[in-house]
């Protein structure tokens, strides 16, 4: 057995196939995801008035300056409050800093919306953080994502997770009482 445990090939030949999709360099454009961007479909990951958050790598010295979810088929009908948030790697996540609402702004079926924090986020610790969307609307749009399991063994956490009832202009605190969600969104931080 090898430091590649079983495999006996040449790791750089079997996962070349992930360059045609690859995030542009991280030493040029500072960028982290949740998920590569190859097999990703149309899912319903928003309730309205609740957060979904999903866990995302953060690298120490990472300097997090906004969040970027991308909407699926269906646009946001109606909204009256949305944002993202940026949560900490704490046991129970701890708020970190929140973009701004969008209160009525449209968010057009499959469109980029990237939308910068209140506060630039230096990252102190690698580890996983929290990425979390929220959107009260008559009909909250489908983002762009995957379709997760629920953690199978002890100490797997969930890829995607809801939280909350009722939100509408700010973030809450922590991530409190999270429930596995399977539609688990794309999410870049940069």
């Amino acid at each position: 057995m090898s430091q590649l445990g079983a495999y006996k090939g040449i790791v750089r030949d079997a996962i070349g196939h992930v360059n045609s999709c690859d995030r542009p360099d991280p030493t040029v454009t500072f960028n982290r995801a949740n998920l590569p961007r190859v097999g990703l479909d149309d899912v319903a990951a928003l309730a309205t008035g609740v957060m979904t958050s999903v866990p995302i790598w953060l690298n120490a010295g990472d300097l997090v300056t906004s969040l970027t979810f991308t909407s699926g088929g269906t646009a946001a009908g109606t909204p009256t409050n949305y944002w993202f948030a940026l949560y900490s790697s704490a046991a129970t996540p701890a708020l970190m800093a929140q973009t701004a609402d969008q209160l009525t702004a449209a968010w057009a079926a499959d469109t980029v919306k990237t939308l910068a924090l209140a506060t630039a986020q230096r990252i102190v610790a690698s580890g996983l953080y929290w990425a979390a969307c929220m959107v009260t609307a008559t009909t909250p749009p489908t983002l762009v994502g995957t379709i997760g399991a629920k953690p199978v063994l002890a100490g797997e956490g969930n890829l995607s997770q809801t939280s909350g009832a009722g939100l509408t202009t700010t973030a809450p605190a922590t991530i409190a009482t999270p429930a596995f969600k399977r539609q688990c969104p794309l999410v870049v931080a940069s």
